[in-house]
């Protein structure tokens, strides 16, 4: 996960060249909108692996087997 962190702000870095233009009020490579889009990523990606795996807990191990 922090491998995709990485490489995800070193091309948020590399392109804020391109977006400047359209940034009002904030600049490029600013860390409190960088960290705040990170922190929010992270969220969504735990959020998204929360559900599945808890529909997987309730199933019992032994009839999923069964069933292969």
């Amino acid at each position: 996960m922090s491998l995709g962190i990485g490489f995800g702000l070193c091309g948020a870095a590399g392109l804020s060249r391109l977006l400047r233009s359209q940034l009002y009020g904030i600049s490029p490579n600013d860390p409190l909108t960088l960290g705040g889009v990170v922190i929010l990523m992270v969220l969504v990606a735990l959020l998204a692996c929360f559900a599945p795996t808890r529909r997987a807990t309730k199933v019992d191990p032994v009839a999923a087997l069964r069933y292969e």
